[in-house]
């Protein structure tokens, strides 16, 4: 065999030859498909970061005094500061009893025929807007409201109820427009829940309560947390139901007033820009404690497996 004859070796990269930067790149997570993230990225420092940034800055920067000024100002006065609680004392409880009456109405709607009806019914009112549901429940539960007048021609009540333009009016508003939102995120947690588990605790002689606390609320507790998150949230900016329904200069003087006023009546931007600030903050602390006390919980799959 002739020399001509034999294969050529293929020839051993060099050590000191680097890969091409598009391997590198893809190596690094920087591939083609990660850059389909970049419309949305920018997107979000468009809209959220860079106003969230602006806003802090601008309320670094008080029309007198040092830089903390706003900030002192808000604490030290009490028509400002009690806004804080004025909004708790409406986002917590109706976020509770929004998740209370979503828990067990979804667990009735996922074991119907005509489960896609009843949703479709239940959030019904989430498109009607929070300026139409406040007219509706100025109508209806006002002194000269249908529910008054009810009340009254049956002889339940002498006079008719104070229901609106206080802190019941706002109330009713929100968990409204609010059970919707959280209806539809129960359900998907709810439904997600694999039949074969409750069906093998009911073999066991659970009954209908032990396999709810034992078998489906430690499953859905994770997402409930998740819910509360977001309906707490929304609950918490509320400001058309708390002005329309409400008593903007009393108890239902919700920090969103407060920041609206600052702006809009007095002028002072940087003030409200500090009350938007300070409302973050707070809707940060409680989302913060609700996912840590979530990290608690049982988060693994909610399927059932075969044994």
């Amino acid at each position: 065999m002739t020399s001509a004859s034999l294969p050529t070796a293929a020839p051993v990269p060099s050590r000191t030859e680097r890969p091409p930067l598009s391997v590198r790149l893809a190596a690094r997570g920087l591939d083609g498909t990660t850059l389909l993230v970049l419309p949305a990225l920018l997107a979000i420092l468009g809209l959220f970061v860079y106003p969230f940034a602006y806003g802090l800055v601008l309320s670094l920067q008080p029309k007198a005094g040092a830089w903390w000024a706003n900030y002192a100002r808000f604490f030290s006065d009490p028509f400002l500061s009690d806004t804080i609680g004025a909004t708790l004392r409406l986002a917590l409880p109706v976020t509770v009893l929004n998740l209370a009456l979503a828990v067990p109405i979804a667990l009735r709607v996922r074991l119907m025929r005509r489960q896609r009806l009843l949703t479709t019914i239940l959030v019904l009112p989430i498109t009607l807007g929070t300026v139409l549901v406040a007219e509706g429940l100025l109508n209806f539960l006002g002194p000269q409201g249908w529910f008054n007048r009810s009340l009254v021609w049956l002889g339940v009540i002498a006079g008719p109820l104070k229901l609106t333009n206080n802190y019941w009016g706002v109330f009713a508003s929100l968990l409204i427009t609010g059970f919707p939102f959280a209806f539809l995120l129960t359900l998907s947690a709810v439904t997600g829940i694999d039949p074969a588990l409750e069906q093998a605790a009911a073999t066991h002689g659970a009954n209908a309560w032990q396999r709810f606390t034992r078998v489906i609320l430690p499953l859905i507790l994770p997402g409930l947390a998740v819910t509360f998150c977001l309906s707490f949230v929304q609950a918490f900016s509320v400001f058309p139901s708390a002005v329309l329904l409400g008593a903007p200069a009393g108890a239902t003087r919700v920090i969103s007033i407060a920041a609206y006023q600052a702006a809009f009546e007095e002028y002072d931007y940087s003030l409200a820009s500090a009350i938007a600030m300070i409302m973050g903050a707070v809707q940060l602390a409680i989302v913060a404690a609700l996912l840590w006390a979530r990290t608690l919980l049982y988060t693994g799959p909610v399927g059932g497996t075969k044994g």
